[in-house]
């Protein structure tokens, strides 16, 4: 009975490897194997190593607009499995500045927010200004050719900033006005492993304000450049003064 279990068996593997080699061999699969060898590399090269999202909200104006595809380096910080989160290894961690995308901790959804907090700091904000480690940041004016990329009405209702943090600066724009429960928040002590991030567009944000603490283990990568962009109230036509824009801080 064992033997004939046995060649059972053997008799069964070598019909499935028969029929896997004849797939093979099939026409459609010699016709397409091109595309779908392409398609199959392009999962697995945007899920672990670079990928390209839309940003759909003005939560990052005027640093990133609404309608840019943002490229994000999925291995600035990390290396994953493709299709999965299981962590390979890791060389570093998101610095002050950075432009990271990451799932929501509140709801999974992947947003893109600027890192504020590092863990160890202690961040404040007082009607809109910043305060790390007990020193404010420094704010001065924007250049007017960023400042023109804003429609009339964003204009006329806000101010727009340089924020520095240390020796680079990034784009800020806020509305000015009383201290408000949004625009101020007490001092927070940043614990290990976890980041507080914030939105260019600081009174439009849904960012750790609503959201809390972004973990580490949540970053999914870096945002470093627009690749192209397409102008949702012009009847989406390009914006060819954004493509290949770079996000790095200034």
């Amino acid at each position: 009975m064992k033997a004939r279990s046995s060649h059972r068996a053997e008799a069964l593997n070598s019909a499935r490897w028969s029929y896997q080699f004849t797939m093979f061999k099939h026409p459609l699969w010699i016709e397409w194997r091109g595309l779908i060898i392409f398609l199959i590399v392009m999962v697995l090269f945007r899920s672990a190593v670079a990928d390209w999202n839309q940003v759909p909200t003005g939560s990052m104006k005027p640093t990133i607009l609404d309608g840019d595809r943002v490229v994000v380096n999925k291995l600035a910080y990390r290396l994953r499995f493709p299709l999965t989160d299981w962590e390979l290894a890791r060389w570093s961690a998101p610095e002050r500045g950075d432009i990271i995308t990451f799932y929501s901790p509140l709801d999974e959804k992947l947003l893109i927010k600027r890192v504020i907090g590092l863990p160890g700091d202690q961040i404040e904000l007082n009607n809109n200004t910043l305060i790390i480690n007990g020193e404010p940041c420094q704010y001065s004016r924007l250049d007017d050719a960023l400042v023109a990329s804003m429609d009339r009405f964003q204009r006329a209702r806000h101010r727009f900033f340089y924020e520095h943090l240390g020796t680079d600066r990034h784009p800020v724009m806020l509305q000015p006005g009383a201290a408000t429960a949004y625009n101020s928040f007490n001092p927070i002590k940043i614990p290990r492993d976890e980041f507080l991030v914030l939105g260019d567009n600081r009174d439009n944000s849904r960012d750790s304000r609503m959201i809390g603490l972004v973990p580490l283990a949540q970053i999914t990568g870096r945002a470093y450049a627009v690749a192209f962009s397409v102008d949702y109230d012009n009847y989406y036509l390009p914006r060819l003064d954004r493509f290949f824009h770079s996000l790095e801080a200034l």
